[in-house]
């Protein structure tokens, strides 16, 4: 199907500096927003608040209950911990019944937890004939930059009940009488306060802090772990999960990145289109958040042919975002691309077994001169790089890539602006998407990022605009580093934020940019090495592809 086309839009560099008046919201939902501000270590209630509306306007509010505890862990980096509860949110189970859907990207049949408002009355009138008592509900567009105003569409919903289990139970009468429907709890959806939020906070300022901040992939980036045993590894004052990762095998080797990072100043993982992703310059003492795109040229004299990938199986790319990808060159969050004349380069830091099937693998050495050439597979040199070609790029390889001619490799990073990122040693990055808040004010992004489909609601409705858990990430005016999670799926009876909820919540901690990195069941927060949240998988903590860990100076 035909690419979407998306607005162009330009960001400001952050260089930041009002004061960061850490603060954690009360309430908030699609509406507006209450936030508190966290008292300093040594106070015993906390500090007065203000409402804040999302135009910026605002009045004096009454300090809703909560705890709240504030851990120093060195000079410059702290932690604040809150639960933001509402008494007077009521919420339940019920059954939500699904929409049938044809997938806009990939053309596959699948539901959708919003429809049309000729489906919502016809799915109405259906589940009366066959004895339900349904309800109706107008869902509305989320606040983003580049989505549509007004009604979205309306969902469809039987009963309200007291535990999961009833609901559980109604929902397999629902699906009975031939409906496609499930269970799910009120306390997600935004048109209403959620009752209970459980987050953590942690402020790094590089003027205080003689530490060092790094996006890491622990030096294996075909190896997924968990946040708190690369926190221990490490011996990390804090780490949270990263950015976003192969998580099953049909996307390509499970743990490796999907979206751009590096590590140690390499770039091991290419851009996803242009998306949001955060700059840790000089070990955490240069901050920001810009979109990033990268070019990768393998060269044999005078010819030369893009690579589209790093780090990844060949012919496939985990959220599209590619040049040739079929079906759709543009970044699609969770849809698998295939490119059929696919170049990806291979570093030290991919330690598992190289892919093998149809095409080409190159061997380089450490000065960039061919090894060998032959059939896909084993491993990477210590000290070289391999590239793996299919279709038209494995000919290309075939023609300029003899045993023994000399290749280069020019890796380039741009940021938002056109400007080239050059990585030095203490150099990292980290993405995910969408933007949440540019130059100061909320900007989410979330169509061109490709995390929401305004023309598809079951691409990104629920993971975008249904409250989830969160990974956040920002920076304030004065450069200090904010990151953010927040529980979600009742996991502690936390009900997580939406996008634009997350966005709220950053600018209230005085970020003038930020960004969503990657949650849901990742979402995970260490704290010297122990976890300190309530992961949302029910296996408990997950394996993520890439971590961000606040290191003391010893670890450096």
């Amino acid at each position: 199907m035909a690419d979407h086309e998306v607005p162009s839009r330009t960001r400001r560099r952050s260089t930041l500096g009002t004061t960061l008046a850490l603060a954690v919201l009360a309430s908030f939902g699609l509406y507006g927003a209450a936030r508190i501000l966290v008292p300093p270590a040594d106070a015993a209630t906390p500090s007065p608040t203000h409402r804040q509306d999302p135009a910026g306007t605002t009045r004096d509010a009454p300090v809703p209950p909560g705890r709240w505890t504030v851990r120093t862990l060195a000079p410059g980096a702290e932690v604040r911990t809150g639960v933001i509860t509402n008494a007077g949110a009521h919420h339940s189970w019920t059954v939500a019944v699904s929409a049938r859907a044809t997938g806009r990207v990939t053309g596959a049949k699948t539901w959708a937890a919003v429809g049309s408002r000729d489906w919502a009355g016809t799915t109405a009138r259906d589940l009366r004939t066959a004895g339900f008592r349904p309800r109706v509900e107008t869902v509305l567009w989320p606040r983003y930059s580049d989505t549509p105003q007004g009604e979205m569409g309306r969902r469809v919903r039987v009963g309200s009940y007291g535990t999961e289990a009833a609901a559980a139970r109604a929902a397999a009468r629902v699906r009975a009488a031939g409906f496609h429907a499930d269970t799910t709890w009120t306390g997600y959806d935004v048109e209403e306060p959620a009752d209970r939020q459980n987050v953590h906070v942690v402020v790094v300022d590089p003027r205080k802090f003689t530490g060092t901040v790094t996006g890491t992939y622990d030096g294996d980036v075909a190896r997924p772990e968990k946040v708190s045993a690369v926190a221990r590894k490490t011996g990390s004052l804090v780490g949270v999960n990263g950015g976003f990762f192969v998580d099953h095998s049909e996307g390509g080797r499970v743990g490796t990145p999907a979206a751009v990072g590096a590590e140690h100043g390499r770039l091991e993982a290419m851009a996803v289109g242009s998306r949001a992703a955060l700059v840790l310059g000089d070990g955490g003492r240069r901050v920001r958040v810009t979109d990033l795109t990268t070019v990768v040229t393998v060269r044999a004299g005078a010819a030369g042919r893009q690579a589209q990938g790093i780090n990844r199986v060949p012919g496939t790319a985990r959220n599209c975002g590619r040049p040739g990808g079929v079906p759709s060159a543009l970044p699609w969050q969770g849809v698998i691309c295939r490119l059929p004349d696919d170049m990806v380069v291979f570093t030290p830091s991919y330690k598992a077994p190289l892919p093998t099937g149809p095409g080409i693998q190159v061997v380089l050495d450490a000065s960039g001169r061919v090894v060998s050439r032959g059939p896909r597979g084993g491993s990477v040199p210590a000290r070289g790089q391999v590239l793996q070609g299919l279709g038209t790029a494995a000919d290309w390889l075939r023609a300029h890539a003899p045993a023994g001619a000399p290749l280069t490799v020019d890796r380039t990073i741009r940021d938002a602006q056109g400007r080239r990122v050059v990585l030095g040693p203490d150099d990292s990055i980290v993405s995910a998407a969408p933007t949440l808040v540019s130059g100061g004010r909320i900007a989410i992004d979330a169509a061109t990022e490709g995390c929401l489909d305004p023309a598809d609601l079951s691409l990104g409705y629920v993971w975008s605009a249904v409250r989830q858990p969160r990974t956040m990430a920002g920076v304030d005016a004065r450069g200090r580093l904010i990151l953010a999670t927040v529980d979600g799926r009742r996991a502690g009876g936390s009900e997580g934020f939406t996008f634009y909820e997350s966005a709220v919540f950053m600018r209230s901690l005085g970020a003038v940019d930020a960004l969503n990195l990657d949650g849901g069941g990742s979402t995970a927060i260490a704290v010297r090495g122990a976890l300190a949240n309530r992961p949302s998988d029910a296996v408990g903590e997950r394996r993520v592809g890439g971590t961000i860990q606040v290191l003391p100076a010893a670890a450096r």
